[in-house]
């Protein structure tokens, strides 16, 4: 079994670092992902996906990325539960990343220079040929 998931979309917010005590940085962006179809209406509509980051990956993406900026992110899928103040059980979905791409970036210049679609093409391959 596995739980990959790649995406490619736009920032929608300004990365800010949360530290914890022990150090660990972690970083949490939301991710405008557009479909890949049009819908009745001949729009192409869009996710807003929450995706967190931790510790150098965090790190490089404060740095290196902004409000906008295209990224591709290589991740798993996490679902977790909590009890709000009301004492009501919420489930969250969310994508940890385990590689990001920086593919656009208009204030910086970004060192990153591997390609995203190229990386994705193969291990798409790969995954083809593992039976369950």
């Amino acid at each position: 079994m596995h739980n990959i998931v790649y995406l490619i979309g736009r920032l929608t917010n300004t990365p800010e670092m949360k530290t914890y005590e022990d150090g660990k940085e972690k970083l949490t962006i939301n991710l405008a992902v557009q479909r890949s179809f049009k819908n009745d209406d001949g729009i192409y509509e869009v996710d807003y996906l929450r995706v967190i980051l931790w510790n150098v990956l965090a790190t490089h993406t404060a740095e290196y990325c902004n409000k906008g900026d295209l990224v591709g992110i290589k991740g798993r899928i996490q679902t977790r539960s909590y009890e709000n103040e009301e004492g009501e059980l919420k489930y969250v979905t969310e994508i940890i990343a385990d590689k990001i791409s920086f593919l656009s970036s208009a204030s910086k210049n970004i060192k990153d220079t591997q390609s995203f679609d190229k990386e994705l093409e193969n291990e798409l391959e790969e995954g083809e040929e593992v039976e369950e």
